[in-house]
């Protein structure tokens, strides 16, 4: 089995959003701390990189949790 190479995050975090598309001129609370932001996610809702940062590492936490524990059962 041949294992493929990680993809390389950018300088300064995970989550690159240097295009224009993760941008608004309104700022609205971000869906993770309420706090106003103008960035926008993929989706386009409203999400400072940080908070997207931390919740996707949360995500990973939890689902490399889910498969440890189903490989101990």
């Amino acid at each position: 089995m041949t294992r493929r190479p990680r993809p390389q995050s950018p300088p300064g975090g995970l989550l690159d959003w240097g295009s224009s598309t993760h941008w608004s001129h309104t700022p609205r609370p971000c869906r993770y701390c309420d706090q106003p932001t103008q960035l926008r996610d993929s989706k386009r809702s409203p999400a400072h990189k940080t908070c997207a940062e931390a919740a996707l590492a949360q995500q990973a936490a939890d689902a490399a949790d889910a498969y440890h524990q189903d490989r101990t059962l």
